[in-house]
C-alpha cells in the first residue's frame, strides 16, 4: 500500500511562519513522524510540497493507479481551488484533508473549504498531530477497503 502526502503553499515555511498559529514544528519533522508510522505499518509513504496550484493538481493526478490514498493539506488553496477539488474527485482515491489550525476560528475567508466536500474526511485544528491522526485514519480506511475486496473475492470463488 502507498500513501501520498501532498502539502500546499507556504507549508515549507512551517516552524518559521506564524508560530502562534502553526506552531514551531518544521515540515521535515512532521514528515519524519509520518514515516515512522508508515514503517511500523508496512506502508510506503511519499511526500510532495508545492507552492503552485497546477503542480499540486498534477501530483494528485499522478496518484491515479500509483497510490492507495492521499493525505493533503491544500493550505490557502483550500479556500479557492476548484482545480484541486476536481483533481481529488477525478482520481477517486480515499483522501483526508488536514489543517494544522482550526480554519473555523480564523478569518471568514478561511472558513470555507472548497476541497473538504470531495474528501473522505477532514482533520482540523489539532496542530501537527493532525497528520498523525490522518495516518491512523488512512490506515483504517485502507484496511477496510482491503477487507471488503477480500470478502468480495471470496464470494466470487
Amino acid at each position: 500500500m502507498k500513501i501520498v502526502v501532498i502539502q500546499g503553499p507556504n507549508l515549507n515555511m512551517l516552524g518559521v511562519r506564524e508560530q502562534q498559529v502553526y506552531g514551531p514544528m518544521r515540515l521535515e519533522q512532521i514528515h519524519a513522524q509520518m514515516k515512522e508510522v508508515a514503517a511500523q505499518s508496512g506502508v510506503e509513504i511519499e511526500f510532495y510540497q508545492s507552492n503552485l496550484e497546477g503542480e499540486i493538481v498534477d501530483r494528485i493526478q499522478e496518484c491515479y493507479g500509483d497510490a492507495d490514498g492521499i493525505i493533503i493539506n491544500p493550505a490557502a488553496y483550500t479556500h479557492t481551488s476548484i482545480a484541486i477539488r476536481d483533481a481529488i474527485t477525478a482520481v477517486s482515491l480515499p483522501t483526508i484533508e488536514v489543517h494544522i489550525s482550526n480554519i473555523y476560528r480564523r478569518e471568514e475567508f478561511r472558513q470555507k473549504s472548497m476541497t473538504a466536500p470531495v474528501c473522505t474526511s477532514s482533520i482540523i485544528g489539532f496542530g501537527p498531530f493532525g497528520y498523525h491522526l490522518a495516518m491512523v485514519g488512512m490506515l483504517q480506511i485502507l484496511s477496510e477497503i482491503t477487507a471488503i475486496r477480500e470478502a468480495q473475492q471470496e464470494g466470487q470463488a
